[in-house]
């Protein structure tokens, strides 16, 4: 009995381990660190990122107000005709627009939006970089698997040419066989030469893009059916897409827009100090000036284009959120899909494999004729390239559907953060409270 618990708490500890221990990232994916390094020196992220600096700018500007101190000031002469007397005079004059009372608010609301739709714009410029790379990826392993495919059947098919010449020199076998096993080979090694040209572009393109990335390696893991169902993706798709956070924070500003230009219709007013000396220092000024302008229809117009401003991209919101649970239900329908047809292209490849190995070994015997096992192993062969490109279709989609969720790689900022990187939540969080919450 002690033995037995003794094996049962080992047992404990090491499934305690195994389920504590981190999962093993992907072998036909590159690592974590290196995806992010190669997204972070992508030119549209890059862009993205200065649009945040740029953004940062702006809010401070906004915060800052468009209003500043303007100085005055005059030195003029004056003369009495009657007298011939002439004076020195000065005149020295201060002024400043004020913003009126929920300017301010609404400019650092506007400033807090546009840093998040900047954030919004890295993100997605995060998420498509991302989708490219795992694009380019996973057709540099496609055209790899199909040369690996081609490679083999060119090893067979020298193996059946030997064998047909051995035969024709023995007489079992006619000159016409040989010519057609040797055709097959040469076929096959076209084929096989085909691949390794496309093999090539498909480097030289994700070299292009990516010239970081390692080398993509030439096996595709087993394929992995979406284990979740659409209700649990759809949820985790939906938290996590940048399309629709995009739409989302680019209706809020406008909406705040739309606000501050309607605030805008009162205009500042302006406070105004100013001071003078007159004929010669005899007669000293001091005034206080107040200036108020008067709205005209240039104010209400601009109001009323905020506003249609808002509405179009409310509108825009809302065909971002139908389009995205059309996306969603595509993503995850494609991935089951793509798990059944290699399942089934598998196992038509398994069948047709061992077809063309029976009527091989048959022909070696001496039965049978050599145009059915070159007909039988085409369709093997055409069957095993269907297989290999329904593996890379099976894995490359769960590999999207996992991307879109936020499963496979960090997609919302970078895993070091810089100091820029944190200063810049710092002012997320102090701004955060000033965004309104969208209705």
């Amino acid at each position: 009995m002690k033995v037995r618990e003794f094996r049962l708490l080992l047992l404990g500890a090491a499934l305690l381990r195994a389920l504590s221990s981190p999962a093993a990232e992907p072998a036909d994916l590159p690592p974590v660190e290196v995806v992010s390094r190669a997204l972070a020196a992508h030119p549209l992220v890059r862009a993205a990122e200065s649009g945040i600096a740029l953004e940062q700018a702006r809010s401070e500007q906004l915060e800052a107000g468009p209003h500043e101190v303007a100085l005055t000031l005059g030195n003029s002469r004056r003369r009495e005709t009657l007298t011939d007397t002439r004076y020195a005079e000065q005149e020295i004059g201060l002024q400043r627009a004020f913003r009126l009372p929920g300017k301010r608010g609404a400019d650092q609301q506007l400033g807090a939006a546009g840093l998040a739709l900047a954030l919004a714009q890295r993100g997605e410029a995060r998420h498509e970089t991302s989708r490219l790379l795992l694009s380019l990826w996973f057709n540099v392993l496609r055209e790899a698997s199909t040369l690996t495919e081609w490679e083999a059947q060119a090893t067979v098919l020298s193996e059946q040419v030997r064998a047909a010449r051995r035969r024709a020199e023995l007489g079992d076998a006619s000159a016409l066989d040989q010519s057609l096993a040797e055709a097959q080979l040469a076929q096959a090694e076209a084929q096989r030469s085909q691949a390794g040209t496309r093999l090539q572009l498909a480097r030289n393109e994700l070299a292009q893009h990516f010239p970081t990335l390692p080398t993509p390696p030439a096996v595709l893991a087993e394929p992995q059916p979406p284990l979740q169902g659409l209700a649990q993706w759809r949820e985790q798709i939906l938290n996590h897409h940048h399309g629709l956070a995009l739409a989302r924070t680019t209706a809020q500003r406008q909406r705040i827009g739309a606000g501050r230009a309607e605030l805008e219709r009162l205009p500042d007013p302006t406070l105004g100090l100013h001071w003078a000396s007159e004929r010669g220092g005899q007669e000293k000024l001091f005034g206080v000036q107040l200036i108020i302008p008067l709205p005209g229809g240039a104010r209400a117009a601009a109001s009323r284009g905020a506003q249609a401003e808002a509405e179009i991209a409310n509108a825009r919101e809302a065909a971002a959120l139908a389009q995205a649970e059309a996306e969603v239900r595509r993503t995850v329908t494609q991935a089951e899909a793509a798990y059944r047809h290699w399942q089934q292209q598998s196992q038509v490849a398994a069948k047709m494999d061992k077809n063309a190995r029976l009527l091989d070994r048959a022909w070696r015997l001496g039965e049978g004729q050599i145009s059915e096992l070159i007909t039988a192993r085409r369709l093997a062969v055409d069957a095993q390239l269907a297989a290999v490109q329904a593996r890379a279709e099976a894995r490359e989609s769960h590999y999207r559907l996992m991307l879109d969720a936020h499963q496979l790689w960090p997609l919302d900022g970078h895993p070091d953060e810089t100091p820029g990187e944190a200063a810049l939540k710092e002012q997320r969080e102090r701004l955060a409270h000033l965004l309104p919450v969208a209705p």
